[in-house]
């Protein structure tokens, strides 16, 4: 039988990458992290010992704590936290079942960027449009929940990045941009190791947008144009990225699971 506060790595699957994922707190010891240094999509490292610190750093939500094994310590740290009132659940066999299971991405600890405190920066060109809203959505919901993003001229960039410590992307001549005919949303896939059949179909999308190139995607026209049509509407970038958000969750959960629906009128129309 099951235990009350544990998730299977099928179950957490299905959940990363959208807004109802749980905060994920990988707090495998630094000899077992040291042996395979990779990352469950959007979680973060933080020591077992530290259970006060986590706490705080949780707020109340709800969250899914991932040891090796899924036993002792994420099992005990569990307990600790719905002891504390916070929604807390272990992952069923640990790191070990999650790298056992397909289609189960982990990203390279080594790939994003060193935090600036306490997330990861990153600064790009204002008034965004499609990779600079999907690239992003992409690092939040799969990298970095907490990440921060700078929009400035084109030409502050590289100065802003020196100033804060940021790092630039989908500008040229840096490594977090464009690489031939793919877009920086590519790049990312690439880098952080989160090529899913889902995440490759969204990014065809994105290219095809990006680069004018409709043939990549026939989808890719829609989000051109929804794109456009939300530059427009927002004066402010962060008000824009926050709105972009849901529609690339949106058009994630397309990807994922809806891409076999249509739709026809009227409704009872035979085929």
């Amino acid at each position: 039988m099951a235990a009350p506060n544990e998730i299977t790595p099928a179950q957490l699957l299905r959940l990363i990458g959208t807004p109802d994922a749980p905060v994920l707190v990988n707090i495998c010891t630094d000899e077992d992290f040291a042996a395979d240094p990779y990352l469950i999509p959007g979680s973060f490292r933080q020591p077992h010992a530290g259970m006060e610190n986590l706490k705080e750093h949780l707020g109340g939500r709800p969250c899914v704590v991932i040891c090796q094994k899924g036993l002792k310590l994420s099992q005990g740290a569990a307990a600790w936290l719905r002891h504390d009132g916070i929604a807390a659940e272990y992952l069923q066999g640990g790191m070990f079942a999650w790298r056992s299971m397909d289609g189960a991405p982990r990203i390279p600890a080594a790939a994003p960027p060193a935090p600036v405190g306490g997330s990861t920066l990153w600064v790009t060109r204002h008034r965004p449009k499609i990779d600079r809203i999907a690239c992003p959505w992409l690092i939040r919901r799969f990298v970095d929940p907490a990440a921060l993003f700078l929009f400035v001229a084109p030409s502050e960039v590289p100065g802003a990045a020196e100033c804060f410590g940021a790092t630039p992307f989908d500008v040229e001549d840096v490594f977090w941009s464009h690489r031939g005919d793919l877009c920086t949303f590519d790049t990312m896939l690439d880098e952080f190791c989160l090529r899913t059949p889902a995440l490759d179909t969204l990014a065809r999308v994105v290219r095809g947008a990006d680069t004018n190139r409709h043939d990549l995607a026939s989808e890719g026209a829609g989000l051109l144009a929804l794109s456009v049509g939300l530059s427009r509407q927002f004066k402010d970038d962060h008000e824009q990225l926050e709105a972009g958000m849901i529609l690339y969750d949106a058009l994630y959960r397309w990807a994922r699971d809806g891409r076999g629906e249509g739709h026809d009128w009227p409704a009872d129309r035979k085929s």
